[in-house]
């Protein structure tokens, strides 16, 4: 059970947790069904540890994760697992996710399976399939897309069934976040990648352009969430993850490299809860 844990990559958990949490606040005022919000967290979870499978199949396949390679240990790449296991635990993780959906879909709208379908399909060719998209710089525009607007807003129609502006706003802000755990981690991994041809947006960028870019989506995630203000008064609470945020920042800035950036990604996880929670709390006070 260990090598799944470590395969699940905890650390990114907030990135399918947050969304649910502040969709659902955006919801409060139209009413909250709680067992679409706790299936709906289901699917976000379940997504995220598919896709997170499915990452390591590809890449310990393509040698992304082999000798050489400075972050965590990931299963293919360190042996932990097999392939054919790796690629099964990817195919259960959303298999589960799908199930959940189509339960969800079929009391609250069924174009909605559609969503979930296109979810799934970026999950798995993020770095899978014979072009995958994250090997061409393009892991941000997705991640922004599923794990910021369709979870966030999606989240929240669950329950009221209508895409509101505060949920949309939300959502943005939401993916920013998202956004710069993965630029987090490809920092990290940036020379690793280049090496065996993984062109992620920080190879394209080279290293100070990545760090700035990191910058901005983390800031810039927790300012526009602030925007929320113009429908919900308390959503400003969202403001104190930026106290949380401080050290990430300065250490990224500062230049860290290779080890030093290893406590990077779990401490811009840490700034997605922090904002998470007060967003969603913010949004729920004043709802």
């Amino acid at each position: 059970m260990q090598r799944w844990i470590v395969g699940a990559r905890l650390r990114t958990l907030p990135a399918a947790v947050v969304p649910v949490l502040v969709g659902t606040g955006a919801a409060v005022g139209a009413g909250i069904v709680w067992w679409r919000a706790a299936a709906a967290l289901v699917v976000a979870v379940a997504m995220q540890v598919g896709a997170n499978y499915a990452n390591d199949y590809a890449d310990g396949i393509r040698g992304a994760d082999g000798p050489g390679r400075v972050g965590p240990a990931r299963l293919v790449g360190s042996g932990l697992a097999t392939p054919t296991e790796t690629r099964r635990a990817a195919i259960i993780a959303f298999g589960i996710a799908a199930v959940v959906g189509l339960v969800l879909s079929l009391v609250v709208a069924p174009w909605l399976l559609l969503v979930g379908a296109a979810s799934i399909a970026a999950g798995w060719f993020y770095t899978a399939g014979s072009r995958p998209y994250g090997y061409a710089g393009l892991g941000e525009v997705s991640v922004f897309v599923f794990f910021g607007l369709v979870a966030t807003v999606g989240s929240a129609y669950v329950h009221g069934g209508g895409i509101t502006g505060v949920a949309l706003i939300a959502g943005v802000a939401v993916g920013l976040l998202a956004c710069a755990l993965l630029v987090a981690n490809n920092l990290r991994d940036r020379e690793r990648d280049a090496s065996v041809g993984k062109i992620t947006s920080a190879v394209r960028l080279g290293d100070r352009r990545t760090r700035l870019l990191y910058v901005c989506l983390l800031d810039g995630g927790l300012v526009c969430g602030s925007l929320c203000v113009l429908f919900r008064s308390w959503a400003v609470l969202i403001l104190a993850a930026g106290v949380v945020a401080a050290r990430p920042v300065k250490v990224v800035l500062a230049g860290a490299r290779g080890t030093d950036l290893f406590g990077i990604l779990g401490a811009t996880g840490h700034v997605q809860w922090v904002a998470g929670v007060m967003l969603g709390l913010g949004l729920a006070l004043s709802g």
